[in-house]
Protein backbone atom coordinates (compact mmCIF):
# COMPACT_ATOMS: atom_id res chain seq x y z
CA UNK A 1 0.00 0.00 0.00
CA UNK A 2 1.36 3.40 -1.03
CA UNK A 3 1.13 5.87 1.84
CA UNK A 4 2.63 9.31 1.32
CA UNK A 5 2.21 12.83 2.63
CA UNK A 6 4.46 15.86 2.09
CA UNK A 7 7.24 13.75 0.57
CA UNK A 8 7.26 11.29 3.48
CA UNK A 9 6.54 7.65 2.70
CA UNK A 10 7.91 4.19 3.38
CA UNK A 11 10.82 4.80 1.00
CA UNK A 12 11.96 7.98 2.76
CA UNK A 13 11.81 6.14 6.09
CA UNK A 14 13.86 3.27 4.65
CA UNK A 15 16.33 5.82 3.26
CA UNK A 16 16.60 7.42 6.72
CA UNK A 17 17.35 3.98 8.13
CA UNK A 18 20.02 3.45 5.47
CA UNK A 19 21.64 6.80 6.28
CA UNK A 20 21.95 6.01 9.97
CA UNK A 21 25.37 4.54 10.79
CA UNK A 22 25.02 1.41 12.93
CA UNK A 23 27.50 2.94 15.32
CA UNK A 24 25.16 5.92 15.85
CA UNK A 25 21.80 4.21 16.36
CA UNK A 26 21.08 1.05 18.32
CA UNK A 27 18.73 -1.57 16.89
CA UNK A 28 16.76 -2.38 20.02
CA UNK A 29 14.85 -5.65 19.95
CA UNK A 30 11.16 -5.71 20.78
CA UNK A 31 10.54 -7.63 24.02
CA UNK A 32 7.39 -9.32 25.27
CA UNK A 33 6.61 -8.46 28.90
CA UNK A 34 5.04 -11.31 30.84
CA UNK A 35 4.22 -8.94 33.72
CA UNK A 36 2.35 -6.36 31.67
CA UNK A 37 0.76 -8.99 29.43
CA UNK A 38 -0.81 -10.51 32.55
CA UNK A 39 -1.88 -7.12 33.89
CA UNK A 40 -3.49 -6.04 30.60
CA UNK A 41 -4.81 -9.47 29.49
CA UNK A 42 -3.09 -9.03 26.13
CA UNK A 43 0.27 -9.78 24.61
CA UNK A 44 2.22 -6.62 25.50
CA UNK A 45 5.46 -5.92 23.64
CA UNK A 46 7.79 -3.09 24.66
CA UNK A 47 9.92 -1.04 22.28
CA UNK A 48 12.68 0.20 24.59
CA UNK A 49 13.81 3.50 23.09
CA UNK A 50 14.79 4.42 26.64
CA UNK A 51 17.91 2.32 25.87
CA UNK A 52 18.68 4.24 22.67
CA UNK A 53 21.82 6.35 22.26
CA UNK A 54 21.37 9.59 24.27
CA UNK A 55 18.48 7.88 26.07
CA UNK A 56 15.69 8.73 23.63
CA UNK A 57 14.22 8.10 20.16
CA UNK A 58 14.92 11.77 19.37
CA UNK A 59 18.43 10.94 18.21
CA UNK A 60 17.01 9.04 15.22
CA UNK A 61 15.46 12.11 13.62
CA UNK A 62 18.50 14.23 14.40
CA UNK A 63 20.89 11.71 12.84
CA UNK A 64 18.66 11.25 9.78
CA UNK A 65 18.46 14.98 9.10
CA UNK A 66 22.11 15.80 9.82
CA UNK A 67 23.44 12.85 7.80
CA UNK A 68 21.41 14.15 4.84
CA UNK A 69 22.84 17.71 4.91
CA UNK A 70 25.08 18.93 2.11
CA UNK A 71 28.76 19.78 2.56
CA UNK A 72 28.15 23.51 2.83
CA UNK A 73 25.43 23.02 5.44
CA UNK A 74 27.65 20.73 7.46
CA UNK A 75 30.48 23.24 7.24
CA UNK A 76 28.23 25.99 8.66
CA UNK A 77 26.91 23.79 11.47
CA UNK A 78 23.46 23.45 13.00
CA UNK A 79 21.35 25.08 15.68
CA UNK A 80 18.40 23.73 17.66
CA UNK A 81 16.20 24.69 20.57
CA UNK A 82 15.35 22.14 23.22
CA UNK A 83 15.21 21.63 26.97
CA UNK A 84 16.14 17.96 26.88
CA UNK A 85 16.12 14.94 24.59
CA UNK A 86 16.19 16.73 21.24
CA UNK A 87 19.14 18.81 22.43
CA UNK A 88 21.14 15.70 23.25
CA UNK A 89 20.16 14.01 19.99
CA UNK A 90 21.26 16.95 17.84
CA UNK A 91 24.47 17.41 19.83
CA UNK A 92 25.30 13.71 19.49
CA UNK A 93 24.55 13.60 15.74
CA UNK A 94 26.69 16.71 15.21
CA UNK A 95 29.57 15.19 17.14
CA UNK A 96 29.40 12.06 14.96
CA UNK A 97 29.79 14.31 11.90
CA UNK A 98 32.40 16.56 13.54
CA UNK A 99 30.19 19.60 13.03
CA UNK A 100 29.67 22.78 15.00
CA UNK A 101 26.46 22.63 17.01
CA UNK A 102 24.65 25.32 19.00
CA UNK A 103 21.81 24.39 21.33
CA UNK A 104 19.54 27.04 22.82
CA UNK A 105 17.97 25.94 26.08
CA UNK A 106 15.58 27.77 28.43
CA UNK A 107 17.17 29.43 31.43
CA UNK A 108 15.34 27.02 33.74
CA UNK A 109 16.59 23.89 31.96
CA UNK A 110 17.76 21.02 34.13
CA UNK A 111 21.47 21.31 35.02
CA UNK A 112 21.82 17.58 34.35
CA UNK A 113 20.42 17.98 30.82
CA UNK A 114 22.64 21.00 30.16
CA UNK A 115 25.69 19.01 31.27
CA UNK A 116 24.66 16.01 29.13
CA UNK A 117 24.25 18.21 26.05
CA UNK A 118 27.62 19.88 26.60
CA UNK A 119 29.25 16.47 26.99
CA UNK A 120 28.66 15.84 23.29
CA UNK A 121 30.62 18.98 22.43
CA UNK A 122 27.71 21.35 21.74
CA UNK A 123 27.77 25.05 22.57
CA UNK A 124 24.85 25.63 24.94
CA UNK A 125 23.20 29.04 25.17
CA UNK A 126 20.65 29.68 27.90
CA UNK A 127 18.10 32.07 26.47
CA UNK A 128 14.37 32.48 27.14
CA UNK A 129 12.07 31.37 29.90
CA UNK A 130 10.44 28.58 27.91
CA UNK A 131 10.82 26.52 24.72
CA UNK A 132 8.99 29.04 22.51
CA UNK A 133 11.35 31.87 23.49
CA UNK A 134 14.40 29.62 23.07
CA UNK A 135 13.14 28.53 19.64
CA UNK A 136 12.81 32.15 18.46
CA UNK A 137 16.37 32.85 19.54
CA UNK A 138 17.61 29.72 17.75
CA UNK A 139 16.01 30.96 14.53
CA UNK A 140 17.78 34.31 14.97
CA UNK A 141 21.11 32.47 15.23
CA UNK A 142 20.25 30.51 12.10
CA UNK A 143 19.57 33.71 10.15
CA UNK A 144 22.61 35.65 11.37
CA UNK A 145 25.18 32.81 11.37
CA UNK A 146 23.93 30.67 8.52
CA UNK A 147 23.46 27.58 10.67
CA UNK A 148 20.86 25.01 9.64
CA UNK A 149 17.97 24.79 12.14
CA UNK A 150 17.10 21.27 13.26
CA UNK A 151 13.43 21.21 14.34
CA UNK A 152 12.28 18.90 17.10
CA UNK A 153 9.43 17.32 15.10
CA UNK A 154 8.08 19.50 12.29
CA UNK A 155 10.30 18.42 9.37
CA UNK A 156 10.14 15.55 6.81
CA UNK A 157 13.65 14.28 7.60
CA UNK A 158 12.97 14.29 11.35
CA UNK A 159 9.70 12.40 10.90
CA UNK A 160 11.33 9.89 8.53
CA UNK A 161 14.07 9.30 11.09
CA UNK A 162 11.56 8.72 13.87
CA UNK A 163 9.66 6.39 11.53
CA UNK A 164 12.56 3.92 11.70
CA UNK A 165 11.19 2.95 15.13
CA UNK A 166 8.15 1.62 13.26
CA UNK A 167 10.30 -0.28 10.76
CA UNK A 168 12.15 -2.05 13.56
CA UNK A 169 8.90 -3.00 15.29
CA UNK A 170 7.61 -4.54 12.06
CA UNK A 171 10.86 -6.43 11.55
CA UNK A 172 10.53 -8.05 15.00
CA UNK A 173 6.79 -8.75 15.13
CA UNK A 174 4.77 -9.73 12.07
CA UNK A 175 1.35 -9.88 13.67
CA UNK A 176 0.49 -6.54 15.28
CA UNK A 177 -2.96 -5.35 16.28
CA UNK A 178 -2.19 -2.01 17.95
CA UNK A 179 0.74 0.34 18.56
CA UNK A 180 0.59 2.92 21.38
CA UNK A 181 2.87 5.94 21.02
CA UNK A 182 3.59 8.92 23.33
CA UNK A 183 2.66 12.21 21.62
CA UNK A 184 4.21 15.63 22.17
CA UNK A 185 4.81 17.50 18.93
CA UNK A 186 3.81 14.40 16.97
CA UNK A 187 6.98 13.51 15.04
CA UNK A 188 7.34 9.99 16.44
CA UNK A 189 3.76 8.87 15.94
CA UNK A 190 3.67 10.42 12.46
CA UNK A 191 6.67 8.40 11.32
CA UNK A 192 5.54 5.20 13.03
CA UNK A 193 2.03 5.53 11.54
CA UNK A 194 3.33 5.85 7.97
CA UNK A 195 5.69 2.90 8.42
CA UNK A 196 3.09 0.63 10.04
CA UNK A 197 0.17 1.50 7.79
CA UNK A 198 2.33 0.99 4.69
CA UNK A 199 2.81 -2.65 5.71
CA UNK A 200 -0.65 -3.27 7.15
CA UNK A 201 -3.41 -0.62 7.09
CA UNK A 202 -5.34 -2.64 9.72
CA UNK A 203 -2.77 -1.94 12.46
CA UNK A 204 -4.36 0.55 14.84
CA UNK A 205 -2.12 3.46 15.85
CA UNK A 206 -3.06 5.20 19.10
CA UNK A 207 -1.34 8.32 20.40
CA UNK A 208 -1.09 9.04 24.13
CA UNK A 209 -0.86 12.62 25.44
CA UNK A 210 -0.70 14.05 28.94
CA UNK A 211 -4.12 15.11 30.20
CA UNK A 212 -2.49 18.48 31.01
CA UNK A 213 -1.34 19.06 27.40
CA UNK A 214 -3.86 17.48 24.99
CA UNK A 215 -2.83 19.77 22.12
CA UNK A 216 -2.89 17.13 19.37
CA UNK A 217 -6.14 15.58 20.57
CA UNK A 218 -7.78 19.00 20.65
CA UNK A 219 -6.39 19.84 17.20
CA UNK A 220 -7.79 16.63 15.72
CA UNK A 221 -11.19 17.25 17.34
CA UNK A 222 -11.31 20.83 16.01
CA UNK A 223 -9.82 19.86 12.63
CA UNK A 224 -7.20 22.60 12.94
CA UNK A 225 -3.98 23.29 14.85
CA UNK A 226 -5.02 24.33 18.35
CA UNK A 227 -3.07 25.55 21.38
CA UNK A 228 -3.47 24.60 25.01
CA UNK A 229 -2.90 26.92 27.95
CA UNK A 230 -0.25 26.44 30.58
CA UNK A 231 -0.63 23.21 32.50
CA UNK A 232 1.57 21.02 34.65
CA UNK A 233 2.74 17.47 34.15
CA UNK A 234 5.82 15.54 35.22
CA UNK A 235 5.91 14.26 31.62
CA UNK A 236 7.75 17.32 30.30
CA UNK A 237 8.79 15.44 27.16
CA UNK A 238 5.18 15.55 25.91
CA UNK A 239 4.17 18.91 27.43
CA UNK A 240 3.75 20.61 24.05
CA UNK A 241 1.36 23.55 23.75
CA UNK A 242 1.18 23.56 19.95
CA UNK A 243 1.64 20.38 17.87
CA UNK A 244 3.62 20.30 14.65
CA UNK A 245 1.81 21.22 11.42
CA UNK A 246 3.24 18.35 9.38
CA UNK A 247 2.69 15.71 12.10
CA UNK A 248 -0.87 17.03 12.47
CA UNK A 249 -1.59 16.40 8.79
CA UNK A 250 -0.19 12.87 9.00
CA UNK A 251 -2.03 12.06 12.21
CA UNK A 252 -5.30 13.28 10.70
CA UNK A 253 -4.97 10.68 7.94
CA UNK A 254 -3.25 7.70 9.52
CA UNK A 255 -3.70 7.68 13.32
CA UNK A 256 -6.77 5.94 14.68
CA UNK A 257 -7.14 7.70 18.03
CA UNK A 258 -5.51 10.13 20.48
CA UNK A 259 -6.06 9.43 24.18
CA UNK A 260 -4.81 11.02 27.40
CA UNK A 261 -3.24 9.80 30.63
CA UNK A 262 -2.68 11.46 34.02
CA UNK A 263 0.47 11.82 36.11
CA UNK A 264 -0.74 9.40 38.78
CA UNK A 265 -0.93 6.59 36.21
CA UNK A 266 2.47 7.52 34.81
CA UNK A 267 4.12 7.41 38.25
CA UNK A 268 2.62 4.01 39.00
CA UNK A 269 3.81 2.65 35.64
CA UNK A 270 7.35 4.00 36.09
CA UNK A 271 7.44 2.29 39.47
CA UNK A 272 6.17 -1.02 38.07
CA UNK A 273 8.67 -0.89 35.20
CA UNK A 274 11.53 -0.43 37.65
CA UNK A 275 10.38 -3.01 40.16
CA UNK A 276 9.07 -5.75 37.85
CA UNK A 277 11.17 -5.31 34.69
CA UNK A 278 14.23 -3.35 35.89
CA UNK A 279 13.50 -0.72 33.22
CA UNK A 280 13.98 3.00 33.95
CA UNK A 281 11.96 5.42 31.85
CA UNK A 282 11.27 9.12 31.98
CA UNK A 283 7.62 10.11 32.58
CA UNK A 284 6.89 10.84 28.91
CA UNK A 285 8.49 7.53 27.98
CA UNK A 286 6.09 5.60 30.21
CA UNK A 287 2.93 7.38 29.00
CA UNK A 288 1.77 4.81 26.44
CA UNK A 289 2.12 1.86 28.81
CA UNK A 290 0.52 3.91 31.60
CA UNK A 291 -2.57 4.35 29.45
CA UNK A 292 -2.77 0.62 28.75
CA UNK A 293 -2.46 -0.29 32.43
CA UNK A 294 -4.93 2.33 33.68
CA UNK A 295 -7.49 1.37 31.01
CA UNK A 296 -6.87 -2.39 30.94
CA UNK A 297 -10.52 -3.20 31.71
CA UNK A 298 -11.59 -1.42 28.52
CA UNK A 299 -9.17 -3.29 26.24
CA UNK A 300 -10.21 -6.14 24.00
CA UNK A 301 -8.35 -9.28 25.05
CA UNK A 302 -5.72 -11.46 23.39
CA UNK A 303 -4.27 -8.88 21.02
CA UNK A 304 -0.67 -8.21 20.11
CA UNK A 305 -0.08 -4.68 21.42
CA UNK A 306 3.15 -2.68 21.16
CA UNK A 307 3.94 0.09 23.63
CA UNK A 308 6.77 2.44 22.72
CA UNK A 309 8.80 3.53 25.77
CA UNK A 310 10.21 6.62 24.11
CA UNK A 311 12.90 7.80 26.54
CA UNK A 312 14.80 7.21 29.77
CA UNK A 313 16.32 10.58 30.68
CA UNK A 314 14.78 11.08 34.10
CA UNK A 315 16.02 13.43 36.80
CA UNK A 316 17.41 11.48 39.76
CA UNK A 317 15.51 13.55 42.32
CA UNK A 318 12.25 12.89 40.47
CA UNK A 319 13.11 9.20 40.29
CA UNK A 320 13.37 9.11 44.08
CA UNK A 321 9.93 10.69 44.35
CA UNK A 322 8.52 8.17 41.88
CA UNK A 323 9.79 5.28 44.03
CA UNK A 324 8.27 6.76 47.19
CA UNK A 325 4.94 7.59 45.54
CA UNK A 326 4.87 4.22 43.79
CA UNK A 327 5.26 2.44 47.12
CA UNK A 328 2.40 4.50 48.56
CA UNK A 329 0.14 3.89 45.53
CA UNK A 330 0.66 0.14 45.76
CA UNK A 331 -0.03 0.14 49.50
CA UNK A 332 3.53 -0.69 50.50
CA UNK A 333 4.33 2.54 52.27
CA UNK A 334 2.19 4.62 54.57
CA UNK A 335 2.78 7.89 56.40
CA UNK A 336 1.33 8.44 59.84
CA UNK A 337 1.12 11.29 62.29
CA UNK A 338 1.06 10.18 65.93
CA UNK A 339 0.56 12.42 68.95
CA UNK A 340 2.37 11.23 72.09
CA UNK A 341 2.78 12.33 75.68
CA UNK A 342 6.08 14.20 75.77
CA UNK A 343 7.92 11.98 78.21
CA UNK A 344 10.85 9.53 78.05
CA UNK A 345 10.02 6.15 76.53
CA UNK A 346 6.78 7.17 74.79
CA UNK A 347 8.26 6.95 71.29
CA UNK A 348 10.20 3.78 72.14
CA UNK A 349 6.97 2.00 73.08
CA UNK A 350 5.45 2.86 69.69
CA UNK A 351 8.60 1.76 67.87
CA UNK A 352 8.62 -1.53 69.73
CA UNK A 353 5.03 -2.25 68.69
CA UNK A 354 5.83 -1.44 65.06
CA UNK A 355 8.88 -3.71 65.20
CA UNK A 356 6.78 -6.58 66.59
CA UNK A 357 4.43 -6.12 63.62
CA UNK A 358 7.47 -6.73 61.34
CA UNK A 359 7.14 -3.30 59.73
CA UNK A 360 10.19 -1.35 58.52
CA UNK A 361 10.51 2.27 59.69
CA UNK A 362 11.84 4.37 56.81
CA UNK A 363 11.72 7.83 58.37
CA UNK A 364 10.96 9.45 61.73
CA UNK A 365 10.33 13.19 62.18
CA UNK A 366 9.83 14.44 65.76
CA UNK A 367 7.89 17.71 66.21
CA UNK A 368 7.29 19.60 69.48
CA UNK A 369 7.10 23.16 68.17
CA UNK A 370 4.33 23.35 65.56
CA UNK A 371 1.20 25.25 66.52
CA UNK A 372 -0.99 22.18 66.08
CA UNK A 373 0.98 20.28 68.75
CA UNK A 374 -0.55 20.67 72.22
CA UNK A 375 1.66 21.65 75.15
CA UNK A 376 3.01 18.58 76.95
CA UNK A 377 2.76 16.43 73.85
CA UNK A 378 4.96 15.67 70.85
CA UNK A 379 4.03 14.88 67.27
CA UNK A 380 5.82 12.15 65.35
CA UNK A 381 5.64 11.63 61.60
CA UNK A 382 6.43 8.05 60.59
CA UNK A 383 7.06 6.64 57.12
CA UNK A 384 6.59 2.87 57.22
CA UNK A 385 7.41 0.27 54.55
CA UNK A 386 5.03 -2.69 54.35
CA UNK A 387 4.82 -5.96 52.48
CA UNK A 388 1.33 -5.23 51.16
CA UNK A 389 -1.96 -3.47 51.96
CA UNK A 390 -3.07 -6.27 54.29
CA UNK A 391 -0.12 -5.60 56.57
CA UNK A 392 -1.19 -1.96 56.88
CA UNK A 393 -4.58 -3.11 58.12
CA UNK A 394 -2.92 -5.25 60.79
CA UNK A 395 -0.85 -2.26 61.88
CA UNK A 396 -3.86 0.06 62.06
CA UNK A 397 -5.81 -2.51 64.08
CA UNK A 398 -2.86 -2.70 66.49
CA UNK A 399 -2.86 1.09 66.95
CA UNK A 400 -6.61 1.05 67.57
CA UNK A 401 -6.22 -1.72 70.15
CA UNK A 402 -3.48 0.19 71.99
CA UNK A 403 -5.55 3.42 71.77
CA UNK A 404 -2.75 5.23 69.96
CA UNK A 405 -3.92 8.48 68.38
CA UNK A 406 -2.87 8.56 64.72
CA UNK A 407 -3.76 10.14 61.40
CA UNK A 408 -2.99 8.72 57.97
CA UNK A 409 -1.26 11.22 55.69
CA UNK A 410 -1.89 10.93 51.96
Amino acid sequence: MRIEISNIDLNTIKEAQRLMPKSSIRKIDLIRSNTFSNICHNQIFLKLECYQKTGSFKVRGAVAMIEGLGREEKRNGVVAASAGNHAQGVAYASAMNKMACTIVMPKNASPAKIAATKSYGAQVILEGNNYDESSKYALQISETEGKTPVPAFDHPDIISGQGTVGLEILEDLKQIDEIYVPVGGGGLIAGVAIAAKSFNPKIRIIGVESVAFPSMKRSIEKNKISNVQDGYTIADGISVKTPGKLPFQIIQKFVDDIVVVDDLSIVKTMFLLMERSKIVTEPAGAASLAYLISNRKLLSKNKNIVSILSGGNVDMYLLGQVVAKGLMQTGRMIKLFIELTDKPGALKNIVDEITRANVNIVEVVHDRLSSNISAGTAGVYLSLELENKDQSKVLINLFDKLKIKYKLIK
